[in-house]
């Protein structure tokens, strides 16, 4: 469990300027159809939640008569408050919609000792059973870009705690292919295995977040991810050298072969110029729980295509009735 519940809005355990202050996410909006958009007026409420020795933010939409609860989970490059939009898409809007600053992005700080991809997984988990200790309304993950697969890997491990799972994107990053495709030029894949020779002490230096990812990719408009690569707690961030290493050499939670987990749906974006629908498909093929697939037509790998937003919507809407999750 966590060592603490969510402080609430305003309340002396808050720490540092809120996304009142930051306001670079507003810079995205214009990019989503307008039904979808987030404003100062009607954006999620903000707190901060003590987990380990880092303060995570937390974005929320409280809503108490929802039938279920939607926790949505960035990837590299991205964050919290930059996924709002997707709260608001019909089949999701009335769900209550929590998105966490991962540690090392958005208003999160990395941890002091250094952050990895299990500490993701650790910190996402113990989230899914604060939520469950607060009541017992069914929990949906969703996942975009690299955090599908992280919402594959919580759910993996969450047991009966997660209802269900929506992914964008699920990769695996051991893959040779797979690493290419991730990385800012092709040939640094090949140098990716160097990484597992950084020493402990170097392992906490940092660089530039798209010195390493991809992230010009992220979208196919290019306004949109020249914003994301020029987002300083974005794609514009710092990665540290041991976080980098931790995903590139993550295992799945478990083998998708033997995954007993909640239902999964794949929604993957159609025209994704960073990681191809292919890559994700052949980890998805291999899952032995209960599946469902969609394309998202003309969308790039952060779907805000009117046409992918709308095949997303029908495709959750789909999903859920046959899973038989509340919405």
């Amino acid at each position: 469990m966590p060592s603490s519940a969510p402080s609430t809005p305003g309340s002396a355990t808050d720490v540092g300027p809120g996304y009142r202050e930051q306001l670079y996410w507003l810079r995205y909006q214009d990019f989503f159809p307008g039904a979808l958009r987030i404003t100062e007026e009607n954006a999620p409420a903000e707190h901060w939640w003590s987990w380990r020795d880092v303060r995570v933010h937390v974005d929320r939409v409280t809503r108490e008569h929802a039938p279920a609860k939607l926790i949505a989970l960035h990837g590299i490059g991205t964050y919290g408050r930059m996924l709002a939009p997707f709260g608001r898409l019909p089949s999701l809007a009335d769900l209550e919609f929590i998105a966490p600053d991962l540690p090392g992005f958005g208003l999160t700080r990395a941890s002091r000792r250094g952050t990895t991809y299990q500490d993701w997984i650790d910190c996402v988990r113990d989230l899914v059973a604060l939520e469950r200790a607060r009541d017992d309304r069914p929990i949906v993950l969703l996942g975009m870009s690299t955090g599908g697969r992280l919402a594959y890997d919580v759910a993996a491990r969450a047991g009966g705690d997660v209802a269900g799972v929506i992914a964008t994107c699920l990769i695996d990053p051991q893959r040779s292919e797979a690493r290419r495709r991730l990385a800012a030029r092709p040939e640094m894949a090949r140098w990716s295995g160097l990484l597992g020779l950084v020493p402990g002490p170097l392992s906490t230096a940092r660089v530039p977040t798209h010195w390493l990812a991809n992230i010009a990719a992220v979208s196919n408009h290019a306004q949109l991810a020249n914003l994301v690569w020029a987002d300083p707690i974005g794609g514009g961030s710092w990665l540290a050298l041991g976080f980098v290493r931790s995903c590139l050499g993550a295992a799945p939670a478990v083998r998708p072969e033997a995954f007993t987990g909640p239902p999964v749906l794949l929604a993957h974006p159609a025209d994704d110029r960073w990681t191809p629908p292919l890559l994700s498909e052949r980890f998805f093929d291999r899952i032995g729980g209960p599946t469902r697939s969609a394309a998202l037509t003309g969308a790039g790998h952060l779907p805000v295509e009117e046409s992918g937003l709308a095949d997303l919507d029908r495709a959750i809407r789909d999903f859920f009735e046959e899973f038989g999750l509340p919405w």
